[in-house]
């Protein structure tokens, strides 16, 4: 019996590359400790976007939410897939 593919189905979590893009996203965005980033993974059903992409909340108090979005699943954003801060 073969399984399918659902890509709405909860993801297993993956800590430490979770941790590796919120480093990497510190970095590139000169963020201090009171700024919250925050990762999720969803499904994108934008035409020409893959079926899971990776969103990115950055949440610095008193600001509108900065959402980044990777149009990869979490598990393979690498550092060069992250948007340059522009500004």
């Amino acid at each position: 019996m073969k399984l399918l593919n659902n890509p709405l189905a909860p993801r297993r979590a993956l800590p430490e590359k979770t941790r590796q893009i919120k480093a990497w996203v510190r970095d590139l965005y000169c963020l201090n400790d009171d700024v919250v980033v925050a990762l999720s993974e969803i499904a994108c059903r934008d035409e020409g976007c893959p079926d899971v992409e990776t969103v990115i909340g950055i949440m610095r108090p008193g600001q509108k939410i900065e959402s980044l979005r990777v149009h990869k699943a979490l598990a393979d954003v690498e550092h060069a897939d992250l948007p340059v801060p522009t500004g």
